[in-house]
């Protein structure tokens, strides 16, 4: 006879997928320095790695959802550490564009004789704050809104409003991407025009891959609300989609008044 589990927490099943992961990041790493460095088969490796992290990632996930949706592993006590897991992960990614903002600042407040004394440095046109990127900035806080209401619908226990809510903000969230690469597309500088390019491209590509990230992540949340996989009491998957969101709607806001509007006067 099996004793009943008299604790609320999940102990995991032994997983291949921790290993797994670890070789393909370092497969990755070594294969991207390779790739760089002209070395033969750097490619390749650069490749498989990433294939092989994707594939961890897939089946790494589907595992915790399965332990959440089918087995039922997910208890408040668990759903709680999930959170502050999500939680300390975002502070990381604080940290990770506090980087960028650092160097930018650093440039742009005491400018070198290099870059002619000023900022932004002589001789370089810089971007309208007030056309492709104000709009984008009312897209994505607009985007913020409809996630928030499918959040508001989950708990109200509606269903359709919330998928609505999800596609809505899914596609506020592609537009958003279209405009940021027409935008770089059209940009009179490139990554290797002074510091100004560097940091430019650094803060503003990496915001744009997050939003391609949080883009994937919502669009997860959305199959999954529309199979019927939330609830009022246990959506901590859609809630760590939308903490994502957020986080990426207030780092642009940061990088709108910072280096588009104040880096530009």
């Amino acid at each position: 006879m099996i004793e009943a589990q008299r604790h609320s927490f999940h102990l995991v099943d032994p997983s291949p997928w921790p290993l797994s992961g670890s070789l393909s990041a370092l497969a990755t790493t070594v294969g991207g320095v390779m790739y760089m460095h002209a070395f033969q088969g750097g490619e390749i490796l650069l490749s498989l790695g990433i294939l092989f992290l994707l594939y961890t990632m897939w089946v790494w996930w589907r595992d915790v959802l399965r332990e959440s949706t089918l087995e039922g592993h997910h208890t408040k006590v668990v759903q709680l550490g999930l959170r502050y897991g999500f939680l300390l992960f975002i502070v990381s990614e604080v940290m990770f564009f506090f980087a960028f903002f650092w160097a930018f600042f650093h440039s742009s407040l005491a400018p070198a004789v290099e870059i002619g004394g000023i900022w932004p440095p002589k001789g370089l046109l810089v971007l309208d704050p007030w056309e492709i990127p104000f709009l984008n900035t009312m897209i994505l806080l607009s985007s913020g809104a409809a996630v928030t209401w499918a959040h508001h619908a989950i708990l109200a226990g509606k269903s359709k409003r919330a998928v609505f809510a999800l596609v809505a903000t899914v596609l506020m969230a592609l537009v958003f991407t279209g405009f940021q690469g027409m935008e770089y597309f059209q940009a009179p500088f490139t990554i290797s025009d002074s510091i100004y390019g560097s940091t430019f491209f650094l803060a503003t590509g990496f915001h744009g891959f997050h939003v391609i990230i949080g883009t994937i992540f919502l669009i997860v949340s959305g199959i999954r609300q529309f199979r019927g996989s939330f609830s009022k009491e246990h959506h901590v998957g859609f809630e760590a989609a939308a903490w994502y969101w957020h986080f990426v709607d207030v780092v642009w806001l940061f990088l709108f008044v910072s280096i588009y509007w104040w880096g530009g006067i």
